[in-house]
């Protein structure tokens, strides 16, 4: 009987059924119209989706378990490891830094478009130094681990990437004048749509969302983000407004005639979960033993995947750059 309740509650916990249950056996639905109340009431609204979409996969002869494998274990082992080990780094951020904070904003839309832009910018530094530097790729491989793309994906993540991105994202919003109740509102709206567009070919096949693709990142963008093609590598690392990325040169549109390879550069077996979660962190272990100076050690950890103290190579942008020249 433990068990199933442990399974029970697990059910509702990934259905996040929980807070929309509280509100109707309480029959407080003015909560509703609370940002906690609308959280709850379209917390169940990616978990429906997955499974609308692997039913689809079922019906369409396309369903296979090695397109979810990763992503399920992923999912189970941090459930697990949550038991022992929460880290919430937002809340210790906001404690830290609001007493340096540039500025104070309020609750207005003004401030609400000003709080995005910065979110965005904070993301974009996270998301850029998760593929720039080695040490946070190791936190960030997991999710670009899976060969296929579909919304289970939102759950595959190392588990210590979410504290890592709390950090970054949360110090500098705050710094930057952002108060914490908007804060709290953009980071539900950037988290809803951040899962959303992971959305795979089962449910939605071309994710261009016909004229929002020229206006924000669509799921289309974040699959060219999530393939392994040369020109697609490092590319679309914002989350839902595409304005850094346009300023720094990282927005990279879907091409019809380059077919999205999903994954990470390195051959690693398909659907393996222990090497997709912590085959990058013993790859790193492995290069920094055998790195023969402290320098180059230190350099290992810290510098883009793919460097090498022998100065062969092989980073995304020298990948990319040599794709680009033989097109010429």
């Amino acid at each position: 009987m433990e068990f199933l309740k442990i399974l029970y509650q697990e059910i509702l916990g990934f259905f996040s059924f929980g807070g929309l249950i509280e509100i109707i056996e309480s029959k407080q639905y003015d909560a509703l119209l609370t940002q906690d109340g609308i959280g709850k009431a379209l917390g169940p609204l990616i978990p429906l989706l997955l499974v609308i979409e692997i039913i689809r996969a079922f019906f369409y002869r396309r369903l296979s378990f090695v397109q979810y494998k990763i992503s399920f274990f992923t999912y189970v082992f941090n459930r697990f490891i949550s038991r022992f080990i929460a880290i919430g780094m937002v809340g210790v951020c906001i404690a830290l830094v609001e007493p340096y904070r540039l500025f104070q904003t309020t609750f207005t839309w003004y401030w609400f478009v000003y709080g995005y832009i910065v979110w965005e910018f904070a993301h974009f530094i996270y998301h850029y130094l998760g593929h720039k530097v080695r040490l946070f790729w190791c936190l960030h491989a997991t999710h670009h681990a899976p060969e296929y793309m579909n919304l289970s994906v939102t759950y595959t993540h190392f588990f210590l990437e979410a504290p890592y991105a709390d950090v970054i994202r949360t110090s500098i919003c705050i710094f930057l004048g952002v108060n914490p109740p908007l804060l709290f509102l953009i980071m539900f709206i950037d988290g809803t749509w951040g899962a959303f567009i992971h959305v795979g070919e089962n449910l939605i096949e071309n994710a261009r969302l016909g004229f929002l693709n020229h206006l924000i990142l669509t799921p289309s963008h974040h699959r060219v983000h999530h393939a392994r093609n040369p020109l697609y590598m490092d590319t679309n690392f914002c989350n839902l407004l595409n304005i850094w990325d346009r300023f720094f040169g990282t927005l990279q549109s879907e091409k019809h005639d380059i077919a999205i390879e999903y994954g990470i550069t390195r051959p690693m077996k398909s659907g393996d979960f222990w090497d997709a979660y912590f085959g990058e962190i013993a790859l790193l272990v492995k290069d920094v033993y055998h790195a023969p100076t402290l320098k180059s050690k230190i350099l290992y950890i810290f510098m883009p995947p793919g460097w090498h103290h022998s100065g062969n190579h092989k980073t995304a942008s020298l990948v990319k750059k040599t794709y680009l020249e033989s097109l010429k």
